[in-house]
């Protein structure tokens, strides 16, 4: 028989688990009210004047409201059931399968309610059906689930850290947001030539990408000479039509196409081109560009995948052909260094994004590791 793990001094088993000592244990049901609302999805009004909470993350609008305080609002089925949740405090409406805590009692803050029934209602649902998934939320379901009580100035404490971590969160969002307008504004700009970047004058020209670029598609993997990771002779990136670590499959031991290239996914995700300034193999559907001329590479991956939109060929498997890329135009200035000035500039904002993105996912992996330790009592904060 294993021996129970001793536990830490002033803290106790219940049935949310380990928690400390001067905590209580009580249910949803005892500590707030829950209904639904009246109200259809159709119900809605585009720029009404109250929130309307349907089921689903996007919040509607209306112009009626049920309800005036604050509440806690989660998909009674769907797709969202047990992973989409909404703190609120006002007005708003309610759709007829969503479904809405209020009125907490004098034992529970509403946004502690918040934090910890999102974290832990759908591990609770998913333990009552023996389904892979969940098709509707009954009331028992949350009236019946029990979380751990700290003391109010506790669990005031605990949300007053999280809601901090919550408003860093947004604000990086917004600022993200605010990134990609302003990219998007430059590119409808610098890739059409309608704003032109000092120094630079002359004539854009028009080609046909076949006109410029060699285009093949990649070729079968190279079994015998393949890894999945990266050693001291299996050194050149292999690529495939997958998005996730930019379409990275493995590594090869030679390379088929020299630094200098673009790709663009033929199967899946259609039409999406990445840069490659490095020797690399590419498989499947991949499609392989290759500069017949001087011009820069990064201008019209830029120019790809934000000007052209890739018709898909017609088959019992969507797919993009190197005959159909062959025939798509660009345009472009005629001088190299202009090409070079406007990809420059767009590809700073990008890694703006993405080091604003990683921060983001940073945040946001530090908030889930606060719940886990705050939500439990693992760590005090009084």
């Amino acid at each position: 028989m294993v021996e129970d793990k001793k536990l830490p001094e002033g803290y106790k088993i219940t049935e949310v688990g380990v928690i400390p000592e001067n905590w209580n244990v009580d249910s949803i049901g005892n500590l707030s009210a829950i209904s639904t609302g009246s109200k259809n999805t159709q119900d809605k009004v585009e720029d009404g004047e109250f929130p309307f909470f349907v089921r689903s993350s996007i919040v509607e609008r209306i112009n009626t409201y049920s309800f005036d305080g604050e509440a806690v609002l989660t998909a009674g089925d769907g797709v969202g059931t047990g992973r989409i949740f909404h703190y609120i405090k006002g007005k708003f409406d309610f759709h007829q399968r969503v479904y809405k805590i209020s009125n907490f009692n004098e034992q529970l803050n509403g946004y502690f309610f918040y934090l910890y029934f999102s974290n832990n209602f759908l591990s609770r649902i998913m333990s009552m059906t023996a389904k892979s998934s969940v098709d509707s939320v009954r009331r028992e379901m949350i009236s019946d689930m029990k979380i751990p009580l700290p003391t109010i100035p506790e669990q005031q404490a605990i949300a007053e850290v999280l809601i901090d971590v919550d408003n860093l969160i947004v604000s990086l969002e917004k600022l993200i947001t605010k990134k990609k307008k302003i990219k998007q504004g430059a590119m409808q700009e610098l890739l059409t030539g309608k704003k032109r970047l000092p120094g630079f004058t002359g004539e854009w020209e028009v080609k046909n990408l076949d006109d410029i670029f060699e285009i093949t598609a990649g070729g079968d993997l190279k079994k015998n000479l393949y890894s999945e990771v990266k050693d001291e002779k299996k050194i050149y990136p292999i690529y495939s039509n997958g998005l996730a670590n930019g379409g990275l499959y493995g590594y090869c031991s030679v390379y088929d196409y020299d630094e200098n290239a673009i790709t663009i996914t033929a199967r899946g995700t259609i039409g999406v081109a990445k840069y490659r300034d490095h020797k690399f193999v590419a498989i499947g559907r991949l499609l392989v560009l290759r500069p017949k001329e001087k011009i820069d590479c990064l201008f019209v991956t830029e120019f790809i995948n934000n000007r052209l939109t890739f018709a898909i060929e017609s088959t019992s498997v969507p797919q993009l052909t190197a005959p159909q890329v062959s025939l798509y135009k660009i345009s472009f200035p005629k001088q190299f260094k202009e090409q070079q000035a406007i990809a420059q500039i767009l590809t700073d904002i990008d890694a703006e994004i993405e080091r604003l993105e990683k921060r983001l996912e940073k945040y946001k992996s530090i908030k889930q590791g606060m719940m886990q330790e705050l939500l439990t009592g693992r760590i005090r904060l009084i």
